[in-house]
């Protein structure tokens, strides 16, 4: 007979402890420790083995030398999602584990709903544990791609139950929406607790590199913006992708956290409309506004978001301050590197900001975090303050030093060929880019520059 006990888990990092603690000795998370009924048996098996009626005993793995091993290139399932297949790293890898997690109704369930029912010649089941099929189905009905006769529908929470259904159907790609709403006969503990999503993990996790079935899985958020759940859940998967953006606007990012398959820096963009997600494959057209005559305060900086360069518009207000504090606010940007770009700018070239207030916008939406906008930042503020509108066909590529000096970026090549194929006429980049680099390939004019005082004397006089 099974033995069941009760232990206490961390609600943070899954910590378990045979008493409760006031503060969690992994993460250091105070009053997270939860009571949880664990059921522990001598037999323990797989629920998804146990189903199998034919299972023959495994045969134990021996240690091998590396230069013994077989490599095959794996052949990646390819989505017709491109955006998807880049954040992947060039597709569906076979026997991987991916977790996708986003604030709830950012389309996380929309984005694997269309990716199930749009990849062709490829069984999917989805696995819904939150939606009824008719739900489902009409959510299908909207995205116009119901009719798909590869695609199957599961609502179910079990685990024991969806492995049968796995093993009747025999899928080639399986989605689980979403992680927090399966439960194991395994554990006795409510669906969505620490001990309850680890184990479901390890199901799946087990399951999907001994049938080579990728799988991929819809986590929720906590307030704070991590995976909730243990935080051993998003090391044990393969991928972890954050679906993000403002519900309050149309412009959704894929980004991927961590990814062993590939770059963990790229990003895909996406367009929410009443259809569905729509691919951004040029990110620049929602980067930089449309405007009739150029204004102060902007101007265009040339970024790279993993291996992908793009043009953002980056938007500076400076004004008086009403008060005694003025403000330092940023959206899309750093506020701690802003605080010490404007120190910069008071404390080497005498800029008076310390009684203005100074807003910053990276239009779009983005964040962004490449060093290389800074000198697009120093500009837009600048403009703002001497009211100095800057061309819009110019663009800036460098990262701002303490004592104003402008640092080399990397691939400064991509940078400068994308704002070439945008049309813009000048780019500004540091000098120390310039080594190596052959002005006469670009029909676009480079201006290397040394100092943000360089910078000034060129824009503004």
């Amino acid at each position: 007979m099974a033995k069941t006990k009760s232990a206490y888990f961390c609600q943070s990092c899954g910590f378990e402890s045979a008493k409760w603690l006031g503060q969690c000795p992994s993460c250091k998370q105070w009053n997270s420790l939860v009571e949880e009924v664990v059921e522990k048996s001598s037999s323990k098996v797989p629920e998804w083995r146990s189903t199998s009626v034919t299972s023959s005993p495994k045969r134990a793995n021996k240690a091998a030398v590396i230069h013994e091993i077989v490599y095959q290139d794996e052949s990646r399932i390819l989505t017709p999602d491109q955006e998807f297949n880049r954040v992947l790293g060039g597709g569906i890898v076979p026997g991987s584990l991916v977790l996708i997690g986003g604030e709830p109704g950012i389309g996380k369930s929309t984005l694997m709903l269309q990716l199930a029912l749009s990849i062709p010649k490829v069984k999917t089941l989805y696995i819904s544990g939150e939606e009824s099929e008719q739900q489902i189905k009409m959510r299908a009905e909207r995205l116009s791609q119901s009719s798909n006769a590869n695609c199957y529908i599961l609502t179910e929470t079990s685990t024991q139950n969806i492995f049968k259904q796995i093993e009747v159907v025999q899928p080639d790609v399986i989605v689980i929406d979403s992680i927090q709403t399966l439960h194991s006969s395994q554990i006795e503990s409510a669906p969505g607790s620490v001990s309850q999503v680890r184990e479901c993990t390890a199901e799946l996790l087990r399951f999907a590199k001994e049938t080579s079935t990728p799988v991929l899985i819809v986590g929720h958020i906590t307030k704070d913006g991590s995976i909730a759940g243990p935080k051993v859940l998003e090391h044990m998967v393969d991928t972890v992708l954050q679906f993000e953006g403002d519900r309050h606007h149309v412009y959704r990012i894929l980004r991927a956290v961590k990814n062993r398959f590939g770059s963990a820096s790229e990003l895909g963009i996406y367009e929410m409309q009443g259809s569905g997600l729509r691919e951004v494959s040029n990110p620049s057209e929602i980067m930089i506004s449309q405007r009739d005559a150029p204004v102060s305060g902007v101007s265009i900086a040339a970024m790279l978001e993993g291996a992908r360069p793009m043009m953002i518009e980056v938007q500076a207000l400076v004004s008086n301050s009403a008060f005694g504090n003025p403000q330092r606010t940023s959206t899309g940007f750093d506020t701690k590197r802003l605080s010490m770009l404007l120190a910069v700018l008071e404390k080497r070239f005498g800029f008076r900001l310390s009684a203005q207030d100074v807003f910053l916008n990276i239009a779009g939406g983005l964040r962004v975090e490449d060093p290389a906008i800074d000198l697009a930042v120093i500009v837009a503020i600048i403009s703002s303050q001497q009211d100095i509108a800057v061309k819009t066909n110019i663009t800036f590529a460098g990262e701002v030093g303490l004592s104003g000096e402008i640092r080399a970026v990397n691939r400064i090549e991509q940078r400068i060929a994308e704002a070439e194929k945008l049309g813009f006429e000048g780019i500004f980049i540091s000098k120390f880019n310039t080594k190596g680099l052959d002005p006469k390939k670009y029909n676009i004019a480079i201006r290397p520059v040394a100092t943000l005082e360089d910078v000034f004397r060129a824009l503004f006089g």
